[in-house]
């Protein structure tokens, strides 16, 4: 993992954290709440500035953030009953200033992907359809029963056609994925022939259907720009309501089937290596990289668990049903164990990541 790339990808995550702080603090300013300390990051702190009313700060760990209020600061000569203090505003006001980082991350993603759209392009391939590259290698496939053959191309699959974009490979691998036992109706090209063939996919041990091809684009693959700013912003929704909807279903099958997809969460240092790879090799896609990552970070937050924003925000719920909140001790309690919880896991994640890079690996043989 080179220098400037993952100083690159760690920006990219510093950025994110900025954003969604700053809706906290944008969220609290602009209702007159009092906000005593904007930090990113954590540890000691490298800079600071102290403006009118907030102290802003840079800290050594840029991995977290945090914005501060001055209800429980016992320094701060603000009066107990102040109605400016969070812990004195109604609990509307204070679910918008909670719900805010959530709202500006997701917001950031999709402002992320129409520039991407707009401004660099997209990978799309050269030909419409998805190409058969390969069929497994067990002659009794199901897709080899069918008649596909390998440099086959699907042009359509029960009358959805396939364009250009790279992500139809996506699109046809959910249709498979879903009609397991189901009959598919396929158009395929095949040099100067259209055939029409019917694939029934197999389960395989999940219950996914499966029919053993390997896909690929269908050409040579290229990024094209939007130049209709209207037609980005449409693109742009279509994308981000893409991986908002991969986004919940890979935390799905995370509960669902923690065993199998466990080894697939990702910690910073694991993070950071992707994006440096995409930073080297692929610099263009580092928007697509960060939206995905912000929109990530925004779902991870809104989950209610202690330490989060969505545990936060499920205290506010059940003061809102009761009246009044639960007593500070069991609050303090709970968030102070998930606090402990997920800083547990979090250094988990970096010292099995880190471990696991080649640069390490080598000091060791």
């Amino acid at each position: 993992m080179s220098f400037l790339p993952a100083l690159a990808a760690i920006a990219v995550l510093a950025v994110l954290i900025l954003v969604h702080e700053f809706g906290h603090f944008i969220a609290a300013r602009s209702q007159g709440i009092y906000v005593n300390r904007f930090s990113l990051g954590f540890g000691p702190i490298i800079w600071k500035y102290q403006g009118a009313e907030t102290e802003y700060a840079i800290r050594a760990i840029p991995l977290g953030g945090f914005v501060g209020f001055p209800d429980d600061d016992p320094d701060s000569t603000i009066p107990p009953n102040d109605p400016n203090l969070l812990r004195n505003r109604p609990v509307l006001d204070r679910a918008i200033v909670i719900s805010a980082g959530v709202i500006a991350n997701l917001l950031f993603a999709y402002l992320l992907l129409v520039t991407q759209v707009y401004m660099i392009g997209t990978a799309q391939a050269t030909q419409p359809g998805v190409l058969i590259q390969q069929l497994a290698p067990n002659v009794s496939s199901v897709a080899a029963k069918a008649g596909i053959e390998p440099k086959d191309v699907i042009i359509a699959a029960d009358n959805r056609k396939f364009e250009t974009s790279v992500q139809e490979i996506e699109a046809l691998r959910n249709i498979i994925k879903t009609r397991a036992g189901q009959p598919i109706q396929l158009k395929i090209a095949r040099g100067d022939t259209t055939l029409f063939l019917t694939v029934v996919p197999e389960a395989n041990a999940k219950g996914d259907g499966t029919i053993g091809v390997e896909l690929s684009p269908n050409g040579k693959v290229e990024r094209r720009r939007v130049s209709n700013p209207i037609q980005a912003l449409s693109i742009g929704a279509a994308e981000f309501q893409r991986i908002v909807s991969m986004t919940f279903l890979g935390f799905g099958q995370l509960i669902t089937n923690f065993q199998e997809t466990a080894n697939q969460v990702a910690g910073p240092v694991k993070i950071v290596e992707i994006g440096a790879n995409i930073a080297q090799n692929d610099a263009g896609s580092l928007f697509f990289f960060a939206a995905l990552i912000s929109i990530n970070l925004a779902i991870i937050n809104i989950l209610p668990l202690p330490a989060l924003d969505g545990g936060q925000l499920a205290f506010l719920l059940v003061e809102g049903v009761r009246g009044k909140p639960l007593p500070n001790r069991i609050q303090e309690g709970v968030m102070q164990t998930g606090l402990v919880l997920l800083l547990g896991l979090g250094i988990f994640l970096i010292l099995k990541e880190t471990t696991q890079l080649e640069w390490v690996q080598k000091l060791f043989q």
